[in-house]
């Protein structure tokens, strides 16, 4: 038996996360510019994509750029936003080809208008597609995130919209970005980094973390594999008992 056929399929993740680590590490490995690295991560995420649709994951969020990576050289920057533009012009045929529906997280209007551009057009023509939600997660903070959240509620609550006993975590939730995705089941972090980087720490309160030392650019099929019979080879408690559970 191979390792895809181990993979039970009524016990998948509902909502997978991927930290992408592992570019720049991967192209200084082998004496390139940090641009190769990204450059050959994006051949990951197609591997990825394919492999999450093609085995029913129904969504799927990857870590695309975060708010501290303004912070990187600029001619780093704007090769990862020229990338973006690029990427997404060429598998706008991918996402069709697989029914999947594209959508984007965090301070968009922080992006290059070029940018903006190009996955705005590719969010409207995947709007209908079913199979799968491919969520990209740009600009992205999650402790801005939740900033946000708290600014929004208190203006609310300041003019009267909701009262302050009503917050819950229901209410919370549909201030998120993520207002229209399920809590995530299962974390990935690639490159043998063991920490979360200010990513859906909201989102991810009960998932299950799964840390590899494979460099983005390396990782394949099988190791995304390995990854979803870890996820379900664990007991997940939710704080209750083994017992509660049994």
């Amino acid at each position: 038996m191979n390792i895809k056929d181990q993979i039970q399929k009524d016990r998948l993740p509902v909502h997978l996360a991927i930290i992408m680590d592992g570019n720049g590490r991967w192209a200084k490995q082998k004496g390139m510019l940090r641009a190769i690295g990204h450059e050959n991560g994006t051949k990951s995420v197609r591997d990825t994509v394919e492999a999450c649709a093609e085995i029913g994951i129904k969504h799927l969020t990857l870590y695309a750029f975060s708010t501290e990576n303004w912070n990187r050289p600029k001619l780093e920057v704007q090769t990862l936003m020229k990338l973006l533009v690029k990427s997404l012009k060429k598998e706008i045929k991918t996402l069709q080809d697989n029914n999947i529906k594209l959508n984007a997280i965090g301070n968009l209007n922080d992006l290059p208008k070029k940018a903006q551009v190009e996955l705005l057009e590719v969010i409207d023509k995947t709007k209908n597609n079913t199979h799968m939600t491919l969520t990209l997660a740009l600009s992205y903070g999650s402790r801005e995130e939740i900033v946000n959240v708290i600014k929004e509620l208190t203006n609310k609550v300041k003019n009267n919209i909701i009262s302050v006993e009503n917050i819950d975590e229901s209410i919370i939730n549909k201030h998120l970005y993520t207002r229209n995705l399920p809590d995530v089941d299962l974390l990935i972090r690639t490159s043998g980094e063991k920490r979360i980087s200010n990513f859906l720490l909201w989102q991810i309160a009960y998932a299950e973390l799964y840390f590899t030392d494979i460099l983005w650019p390396d990782f394949k099929k099988q190791d995304l594999y390995k990854a979803l019979i870890a996820y379900q080879n664990r007991e997940r408690r939710f704080g209750k008992t083994s017992e509660q559970l049994s």
